[in-house]
């Protein structure tokens, strides 16, 4: 079946639906988003892109989280298409150093805040999960709304007067109030991005919209026993099986000013190209990390991507148009996720409307 699969490599691949369940409530905006009604917020906050990875959750499926692709030879996860020729679908480079995408994207919605957490970097992540990927992520803000009257916000990086001792206190006698008062506190818009590196404490808050793009792990340490929402988590989503104290050294206790967090973490997007038909701009690139990279497409007219050797994936936000790629055209819309291979040398989108097309890709 392998030798039967390469020839999809040669095509834009769109991914069905592909919700993950979370320890928090969201995803209204996600069926908005998709043009999916009604627009339902529950335990399905997220939608995950182009994954090769399962989720970690507690009695659900077992191939959770595995991006599945709808093909005319039936229906197949995205890791079986990439096994079937890692270099001609991921590009020799990526294929040799990885032998996967080497990258997660998701949509998150969050109607209530998400727990207090941090990642594991790369040294955590190798001596304790015995992974080469952390979990260093970045979020690019779509859309907000206003939860019971209250802004949309994000909460990271340790204030001045935070120390290894408070903090553990705070986690010991679950003062949640104590430990959201350590972090600082940012008021966010749609446009606003955000690098959040492995070992920075960070939570989300109610009526964020955002893409993530991140290292493809899904370890999370978890520093409150019970969400927002009432949910009691037990150990494994604390602190992934390793115990608390283990779980408490993931943090770095570093402490930062609000402006000298804001200098750190949030990044401003810069313009790289732009005519009467288009403007392209760079989010998160090696200047932030080599995990991965993001760029923005503004589309009115027509717009050639030229292959770079490895693949990248494409996720409309707005808009619609076509594609055309190896002579023939394919449509696009608001809401396709598009993987794109290593094997496509140049593909064109025409925009029909006025088109927002994000482009994710891989570590360098």
């Amino acid at each position: 079946m392998s030798k039967q699969l390469e020839h999809y490599a040669d095509i834009p691949l769109k991914q069905l639906s592909n919700r993950v369940w979370r320890t928090y409530q969201g995803g209204a905006l996600i069926d908005q988003w998709n043009k999916n009604y009604p627009e339902i917020d529950s335990n399905l906050p997220e939608e995950w892109i182009m994954s090769t990875i399962t989720a970690r959750g507690i009695d659900r499926p077992v191939n959770e989280g595995l991006s599945i692709i709808q093909t005319e030879d039936g229906d197949f996860t995205l890791k079986e298409l990439i096994e079937s020729n890692l270099e001609l679908f991921l590009g020799k480079t990526v294929a040799q150093k990885f032998g996967t995408t080497g990258v997660l994207i998701k949509m998150l919605d969050s109607v209530e805040r998400l727990t207090v957490q941090v990642h594991p970097d790369k040294e955590y992540a190798r001596k304790v999960f015995n992974s080469e990927f952390g979990k260093t992520e970045s979020w690019y803000v779509l859309n907000t709304r206003e939860v019971e009257g209250e802004k949309s916000v994000v909460y990271m990086g340790f204030k001045k007067h935070v120390t290894r001792e408070l903090w553990k206190t705070h986690f010991k006698n679950q003062n949640i109030q104590g430990m959201l008062d350590c972090l600082h506190k940012i008021e966010v818009k749609a446009g606003d991005a955000f690098m959040i590196y492995g070992g920075v404490p960070h939570a989300i808050g109610s009526g964020c919209f955002l893409m993530e793009v991140q290292e493809p792990t899904d370890y999370t340490m978890r520093v409150e026993k019970t969400t927002p929402s009432g949910l009691k988590m037990g150990p494994a989503l604390i602190h992934q099986g390793v115990g608390e104290e283990k779980m408490l050294e993931c943090f770095h206790y570093e402490t930062f000013t609000l402006e000298e967090a804001l200098q750190n973490w949030k990044i401003t997007p810069k313009v790289i190209d732009n005519s009467g038909q288009h403007t392209l701009r760079t989010l998160f690139n090696k200047k932030h990390t080599e995990c991965f990279g993001l760029r923005e497409l503004l589309l009115k007219g027509k717009y050639t991507i030229k292959g770079n050797s490895s693949f990248y994936v494409v996720v409309v936000y707005s808009g619609n148009g076509i594609m055309i790629c190896n002579d023939k055209e394919y449509s696009y819309q608001q809401g396709d996720k598009i993987f794109i291979s290593a094997a496509i040398s140049e593909i064109t989108f025409i925009a029909t409307n006025n088109s927002k097309i994000l482009l994710c890709y891989p570590p360098s």
